[in-house]
Parts: C-alpha cells; structure tokens; sequence
C-alpha cells in the first residue's frame, strides 16, 4: 500500500523522502533507502512515523494499512487504449490511480440502490468468433436497437460499469495512426467486481465514444491478454459504433470530406474513425484512403475536427454519491469510508463543490436516486 500511494501521487521513493523530512523538520533523518525498507517491508512503519508517512502522501491513515489483497489489481487485468505512448513512470501511476479508484468505489457503492439490467457477457475470441461477431453479440443480448448507438456510457453503466473522469495524460492529437493511440482510457474487471473505466480527462470528445467501446471490448473479449487484444477491440468498437448493415448504405456514394462531416453528428464518433471504417469495409480504396488522410491532417484535423461532438457524461457514480448525501451522509464522512482527506474527496467525486454539498440537505437541489434516469 505504501508502494501503491506513492505511484498514484507520481512520486519516486526520494520524492516521499524529501516530503517526510520537510514535515518533520530540522534533523529529521528520513531518506530514500528508508522509504524503500518501508516498502519492502523490511522495516515497520507505525505510531508517528506512520502518520507522517501519510501526511507526506496527503492520503488517511487507514489507507496505508489496508490489506494487500484488498486492493489486489496487478497489470493482468488492466487494458489501455494504448500504453505505448506512455512512459513507464505515468503507466504505474495510472495503474495505481485504476487500483485505488476500485477500492473507493467499491467503498460507495456498498449498499446504495443502483439499476444495472445487464450483465456483462464473456465471449472468447478465436478462429470462429471474430470481435465483429463478439459486438454484434452484445448488441443482440442487450436489445440495442439497430442505427447509431445513444449513449456509450449509457451502455456500460447498464452493464454494472462505474465510468470516472480522471487526469492520466496531457491532452493529445485526435488521431495518430490506425493502430497506436494514445492513452485514452484504462480499465480493469477482477471476478466479483464491478467493471471500472478511467477516462482521461483530456480525451477530445470527437474520440471518447470509440475509445469507451474499446474498453468495453476488453471487457468483455479479454479475460485472457493477448498479443492481438488492442486490434481486436478496436474491431469491436468499430462494429459496436457503425455496424457494418447500417453504416454502409452511408458509405456507399461518394466518401470525400463533405460526406465524413455529413456522418460524423448521425454516428458520434471522428472523421478518422469514420474513414478508417469506410477503408475496413472496402467503401474507398487504400489510394483514396491515403490521399482523404493526408487532406484531413493539411487541414488541421489531427488537432481539431468541423463539427465537435459533444462528451457523455458519466452518471451512475455521481448518482450514488447524491444518494448517499440525500440520506444524510456528510462530504466528510463519505470521504472517510473511501479512504480519501476531504478536499480529495471534493475534488474527485463532488467537481469541487464540497462547499454547497455541505449545505443542509433540505437546502440542496438533490436529486433522488431513484428519478435519475439509468
């Protein structure tokens, strides 16, 4: 745990040292090779020495004692889309941010009222099941009509899936290849758990419904990681947003520049990826393909695509929090059962507005949980 709240801060183990030191002033003898004792666990951290190491990390107490396999998540079960834009520091702390945002939430939605109709299906992709087939699966068994899909986040939160807006990387360009993009979102599913998707929060909105459909393609093809997993599920997102019998009566005159910004507020997803599909399924040629690209990145496109698309908001967390706040529950002492300091709490689960939530419940615009549409 002390490895893990270190990572989520970004931190290096000098980096704790030189917190700890600061703290406890003049001759204080904490350095580096203390810090990796602690974590090693060839050296007890307790009493003052313990609280001060959590006053270093800004994090309880109690959550530098959790049991190990409480949080349990190792990098088997977390999918990126894509790490390889992303250096090895920023991945553990996103690994670690993904580990304690399970434990937090699992911590808030114990015992709060939610609708989830679905179950997540687990369909195993091989020589006889493609990740097109898995999509169409999904769609089937959950009853999505045929056309463009509402809502991505709608979607997943029916599924059971808690989608939360955190900061993982810088902002980044709308598209940088068919197949290596950045780190958008990660996700993990252990047995027993609800699903979980960290969205960065500098994800364009023109990308975020393809790159939620990418996750939940892991979701629910990737039990078992595979070399192919990032392809596969960029098949599945690809079929789950534009099916192929829907989109391609769309595709099938001319696919210039006039016809992707046509498309792109009927499907909800970029230009890029509507020009990717259009190539996937033979609606234009590789040379046409070639010079639509270059034509969109002489425009700017990379950057900024005409038409901005709106984000979906995630929903079903937020709800469990006015739940909770409607039953009287203080900012405060929610922040405490998530073992997180209050202002944390306010930041990440109230958009900062600890000082109205803290409000006399009758005072607050609530609302109940049970009108909130799923």
């Amino acid at each position: 745990m002390l490895t893990l709240a270190r990572e989520s801060r970004g931190w290096k183990q000098d980096d704790v040292a030189t917190a700890m030191r600061e703290l406890e002033g003049e001759g204080s003898k904490v350095g580096q090779a203390y810090v990796s004792r602690a974590e090693s666990g060839r050296v007890t951290v307790s009493g003052e020495r313990l609280e001060l190491y959590a006053r270093a990390l800004d994090y309880p107490v109690e959550l530098l004692t959790l049991n190990e396999t409480e949080v349990g998540a190792g990098p088997g079960i977390v999918h990126h889309r894509k790490k390889q834009a992303v250096v090895a520091q920023d991945l553990r702390r996103i690994h670690a941010a993904l580990n304690l945002a399970r434990v937090q939430v699992r911590r808030l939605v114990d015992g709060a009222p939610r609708h989830a109709p679905h179950a997540l299906p687990s369909i195993e992709v091989d020589d006889y099941t493609s990740p097109e087939e898995a999509a169409r699966a999904v769609r089937k068994k959950w009853g999505v009509e045929r056309g463009p899909l509402d809502s991505v986040v709608a979607l997943l939160e029916g599924a059971g899936g808690l989608v939360l807006r955190r900061s993982l990387v810088s902002p980044m360009a709308l598209d940088s290849g068919a197949e290596s993009v950045p780190l958008d979102a990660v996700s993990g599913l252990l047995p027993g758990e609800d699903p979980i998707v960290l969205l960065n929060e500098g994800t364009p909105a023109d990308r975020q419904r393809f790159t939620l459909a990418h996750e939940l393609g892991h979701m629910v093809m990737h039990q078992v990681p595979n070399s192919e997993q990032e392809k596969q599920a960029n098949r599945f997102a690809a079929e789950l947003l534009m099916p192929a019998r829907d989109i391609r009566d769309d595709l099938a005159g001319v696919v210039d520049l006039r016809a992707l910004v046509r498309l792109k507020p009927r499907w909800r997803v970029s230009m890029w990826a509507l020009l990717r599909r259009a190539h996937t399924l033979n609606a234009i040629t590789d040379w046409q393909y070639r010079n639509l690209a270059v034509e969109m990145t002489t425009l700017g496109y990379r950057t900024t695509e005409p038409l901005g698309l709106d984000s979906e908001q995630p929903n079903a967390v937020n709800q469990v929090v006015r739940w909770h706040l409607s039953q009287g529950r203080t900012p405060e002492e929610l922040a405490c059962a998530v073992l997180l300091n209050p202002d944390e709490f306010d930041r990440l689960y109230l958009g900062g507005a600890g000082a109205s939530a803290r409000r006399p419940a009758e005072t607050r615009d609530l609302i109940p949980f049970t009108e909130v549409e799923p």
